[in-house]
């Protein structure tokens, strides 16, 4: 007989309850359904996980192990069904440095009238998928080349770069820079899932010095101290407002592409809705043209 969820239920509800009488009341079935599960528990297994006297039913040595197991492996299946549940009421869209920017609460607001029973969700993932590759996400807005055939992409926007000085720098004191005015401070580059590279600055000087970021957070604090600026999208200005931290818009610097993800053999529900509600939220500013 092969071992099935309703014997781990059996077991489970008998120990907790202490009887197999108050088992069967507790999963609404008789007490004769229970004591069949719970042998057919033991047949599978081939071992005795109770004892059972008139009085009292307790665990076998075994039976403490499978016992253990049997929560695990419940725990598990709930959180599963969990899984399946959200895909019908909500949709979750994972970023690394910033949603939407100026755009997100424009989205938000369109999406919940259009699909009240289904909440937007956006959640933050430093990775270069942003969250798609360990299932944080169901899609993703990605500001970098995604370069992975298990993605499809949809160009909803583009964004400006600023610049990110610490408030008490001589630049913060301008209303716009260039990037050769970044080139004699160190430069902080997220590069696992930044949007700065080199490249921004040929033909012309690079940074001479470059310091390593892991997170949007750790890099507004090496901006905020002093120890750095850095380069950016403007949503990041607008999400991530810092103390210390002045954001400055850039001229002449190229935009930044922004992209929503999702895997390519398993697009989300509502999905063409998500990319037409996206797109018309940076059309209402004029950073996209008309597809």
């Amino acid at each position: 007989m092969d071992l099935q969820l309703r014997h781990l239920r059996a077991l489970v509800a008998v120990v907790d309850t202490g009887t197999f009488t108050d088992a069967a009341g507790e999963l609404g079935v008789s007490q004769a359904a229970v004591s069949r599960s719970v042998a057919a528990l033991e047949e599978a297994l081939g071992v005795r996980v109770l004892q059972r006297t008139t009085r009292h039913v307790t665990l076998t040595g075994t039976g403490t192990q499978v016992l253990a197991s049997a929560r695990r492996i419940l725990d598990e299946v709930t959180h599963l069904r969990r899984l399946a549940d959200r895909q019908h009421s909500e949709l979750r869209v994972g970023y690394a440095w910033a949603a939407l920017g100026k755009h997100t609460r424009r989205l938000q607001r369109a999406w919940a009238a259009r699909h009240p029973g289904t909440s937007l969700v956006f959640t933050h993932t430093n990775t270069p998928s942003a969250g798609l590759s360990d299932g944080t996400a169901d899609v993703a807005v990605v500001r970098s080349a995604l370069d992975d055939p298990r993605f499809d992409t949809a160009l909803i926007g583009t964004e400006a770069r600023c610049a990110a000085v610490a408030t008490d720098n001589a630049l913060a004191r301008r209303r716009t820079l260039r990037l050769s005015d970044l080139v004699r401070y160190p430069v902080a580059i997220d590069v696992r899932t930044g949007t700065t590279t080199l490249g921004l600055w040929h033909p012309g000087p690079a940074p001479a010095t470059i310091r390593t970021t892991h997170s949007v957070d750790e890099w507004l604090t090496l901006i905020a101290a002093g120890q750095a600026v850095g380069i950016t999208s403007e949503a990041t200005a607008n999400q991530n407002p810092r103390p210390g931290v002045a954001y400055r818009m850039l001229r002449q610097a190229p935009r930044i592409d922004v992209w929503l993800a999702w895997w390519r053999d398993d697009p989300p529900a509502r999905l063409e809705d998500l990319v037409s509600l996206s797109r018309a939220a940076y059309l209402a500013s004029g950073t996209i043209d008309e597809p």
